[in-house]
């Protein structure tokens, strides 16, 4: 080869090769430009509560100026950490990030913009998008943790009792053992009342998971109670917050509206999805609320009266075909609680009785 040519040979090589530093030189900026969140210590799976709170911790990567973190806690819902009041988390010169959050089964760290306006609880996990630049979502460390509960027997089961307080129906309301009772007649007293200047409710829930099936309970006149109260029986599988929970609702009363007619209503959650929510009106007397749960289907029914069975009168029912969870380990539970409202906030102690509740696979 003439050394001329050659000259030309190496020359084009040295400048191919210098193009190819570039390029990845500059793919592999790109590549890290974007933001990246790291844990330094992750709290346990456990169920939240106010006196259940560790750390949580790391550091985030390729952050701009004045963005923050904000943590969400799951458990039950995702409830923003550490308090409503205080959810934004600063990102410290070191790029390192820690707080104090309640416990939870997953948590949520989200990098946010200055105008992000972080809600006190979600139904569904965060997502990026807007002036949520990234979320990671990561699972407790360890075996799942419950709270302490009580116990008691109703109906042949063997159930749970609610201990520790709750926002659901957007409301700060306690929980006690002593809300919840069988008299000698095998029926379950629920009870709201005052504690400590607060209303306190009454929880239970089924100690294993019944599948697929027909639910069905019993529930004395709750045409006395007041808007502000609510009655339900529900399913609920509070680690699985990709299916929503597997929830779906039966609920009377709790509008916090006493010109509302329709005071029951079947629920598939997300109650706001179109055709997820059916209203009705609950009579009053004795009525017995059936749902019966198969694969892709849930029917829910309410009947006049203490049976569900042939020649019972019918009071409403409805079918609902789309967005029926799958049964996993959801269990049956019935609650009496306080829901926020300003025109008819609750005024006095009240109850509901349960006669009693069937199961038939």
């Amino acid at each position: 080869m003439q050394p001329r040519l050659l000259v030309q040979v190496l020359l084009q090589r040295s400048l191919l090769l210098i193009l190819c530093i570039v390029l990845n030189s500059c793919q592999s900026h790109k590549a890290d430009s974007g933001p990246s969140i790291e844990f330094t210590h992750i709290p346990p799976a456990a169920q939240g509560g106010r006196e259940r709170v560790d750390t949580i911790s790391g550091r985030v990567r390729n952050t701009r100026p004045k963005q923050q973190i904000v943590i969400y806690a799951h458990s039950g819902t995702w409830w923003v950490q550490p308090w409503p009041e205080h959810p934004f988390v600063p990102i410290n010169a070191d790029s390192t990030w820690s707080t104090e959050t309640h416990l939870g089964f997953e948590y949520a760290v989200l990098l946010v913009e200055p105008d992000y306006h972080p809600l006190p609880e979600l139904g569904v996990a965060p997502t990026q998008g807007g002036s949520v630049a990234l979320v990671t979502i990561v699972k407790g460390v360890g075996t799942p943790q419950f709270a302490p509960t009580g116990s008691l027997k109703f109906s042949g089961y063997d159930w749970g009792v609610r201990m520790i307080e709750s926002d659901k129906g957007g409301t700060d309301n306690l929980y006690d053992p002593e809300n919840a009772w069988t008299d000698a007649s095998g029926a379950l007293h629920m009870q709201i009342k005052k504690k400590s200047g607060r209303w306190s409710c009454a929880e239970i829930f089924l100690n294993r998971s019944l599948g697929y099936g027909t639910y069905s309970v019993t529930v004395r006149d709750t045409s006395h109670l007041e808007p502000a109260a609510a009655f339900s029986m529900f399913t609920f599988d509070d680690p699985a917050s990709e299916q929503h929970f597997r929830e779906m609702d039966v609920e009377v009363n709790g509008w916090g509206s006493a010109a509302n007619k329709n005071n029951a209503r079947y629920i598939i959650q997300p109650f706001y999805i179109p055709g997820n929510l059916f209203l009705f009106a609950a009579p009053s007397g004795t009525l017995t609320y059936v749902l019966h749960w198969e694969s892709g289907h849930a029917t829910f029914k309410t009947f006049r009266g203490r049976s569900a069975g042939a020649g019972a009168q019918l009071v409403s029912q409805h079918e609902f075909t789309s967005g029926i969870p799958v049964a996993g380990k959801a269990m049956l539970r019935l609650i009496f609680y306080v829901v926020a409202s300003y025109k008819n906030p609750m005024q006095k102690p009240s109850e509901v009785v349960v006669e009693k509740f069937e199961y038939l696979p």
